[in-house]
């Protein structure tokens, strides 16, 4: 019995020791147990930086033609020919459509007519006054007949100054046979085809937009109307717009309306602003994203808005360390403008925040920064 107690003494001491050399150095001074630290969470950073900053206002706009006019005859009459291909530019002054001129030529040539007549009898009117003036004296003839040469000049003369009148009343009626464009612009389809009967003032003929230049209509928040009028005491408001999907440069629109009331189901106000088109590419009725300057920050102080995290207690970004470790800091936030994000309390200019491999952060990690950030 007490040599079964010492072979189990004996055994247990064996691996005592035998576990005490397994984790003390060898000769070598290596360890049979190392422990591997914790790998660098590499991640994308960039710097805090410190400076002015212009901020503004994203929306959607669409653009305008700057007239449109519904062309109208200003005479009845037979549509003889249409003078323009569908989707064409005209120029101010093109030939839109042509009335049958020829009852126009008509009444024109008799009022041409009424004035030679008219003509000719207030010369004989004049040359009759003009002789007997020279015998009235000497009583060849009576004094109401010399009083009625003269009330026939008088008359005459009238109805030559009437007569014209309605000569030139027809020719102005002959040219409104020609109805031309009021303006350079883009004409639409034909709302009435040659051989139909025009009625004046009435009948639509096309439709013209001018589109050199265009309007382009947006709203802005009632909330950013203040910042949007101080910018317009400093001198022209300059509006960047962008086709969606568009990757060439922005246009520039120049900010030329601002309504005179807010919309009170929306709480927005609509803007205008006048657009060059001059390589006409633009088309009423399109869609664009406009960006508009709303306030002038002054050595404010901005990190990339994808360095932002938030949690239930708060924003924070993860700031990286002299020592290589990401530490986590809340900040307070401001406005947002072309990508960057002011920062009102907790971060300082200089400092590096991590923006891309955040999800893999704890505070304290460990952090590689990659290359070229």
């Amino acid at each position: 019995m007490k040599r079964k107690k010492l072979i189990l003494i004996i055994i247990t001491v064996t691996v005592l020791i035998g576990t005490a050399h397994y984790f003390r150095d060898d000769a070598s001074g290596a360890s049979h147990v190392a422990f591997a630290p914790r790998a660098a969470v590499p991640v994308k950073s960039a710097v805090a930086t410190r400076g002015n900053l212009d901020l503004s206002l994203n929306v959607v706009a669409r653009t305008e033609a700057w007239s449109t006019v519904t062309v109208r005859a200003r005479n009845s009459g037979q549509l003889k020919s249409l003078g323009f291909a569908p989707g064409a530019m005209v120029k101010k002054g093109d030939l839109l459509a042509l009335l049958d001129p020829l009852p126009f030529q008509a009444q024109l040539d008799q009022a041409i007519g009424n004035v030679a007549k008219d003509r000719a009898q207030f010369d004989k009117a004049q040359a009759d006054l003009q002789r007997y003036s020279q015998v009235v004296a000497k009583g060849y003839i009576s004094r109401a007949d010399f009083d009625a040469y003269q009330a026939n000049v008088g008359v005459t003369r009238a109805t030559l100054q009437t007569d014209r009148a309605a000569q030139e009343w027809a020719q102005l009626q002959l040219s409104y046979t020609r109805i031309t464009a009021p303006f350079d612009g883009v004409v639409g389809l034909p709302q009435v085809w040659p051989g139909a009967e025009v009625t004046a003032d009435s009948t639509d003929i096309v439709v013209i937009n001018q589109i050199e230049p265009l309007r382009i209509s947006f709203s802005v928040p009632e909330a950013n109307l203040s910042a949007i009028r101080t910018e317009l005491m400093h001198g022209p408001v300059t509006v960047q717009a962008r086709l969606p999907g568009d990757s060439s440069a922005s246009l520039q629109a120049r900010l030329e309306f601002i309504d005179n009331t807010v919309d009170v189901n929306t709480s927005t106000i609509v803007l205008k602003g006048r657009l060059e088109n001059v390589d006409g590419r633009l088309t009423p009725g399109q869609f664009m994203q406009v960006s508009i300057p709303t306030e002038h920050l002054i050595n404010a102080v901005s990190m990339p808005a994808q360095a932002l995290q938030s949690s239930d207690k708060g924003d924070f970004v993860f700031v990286i360390g002299a020592d290589g470790k990401a530490h986590q800091r809340f900040v307070d936030t401001g406005p947002t403008a072309e990508g960057r994000m002011v920062i009102t309390q907790g971060l300082q200019a200089g400092e590096r925040v991590v923006i891309d491999g955040q999800l893999s952060l704890s505070d304290g990690s460990l952090v590689r920064i990659a290359d070229g950030t």
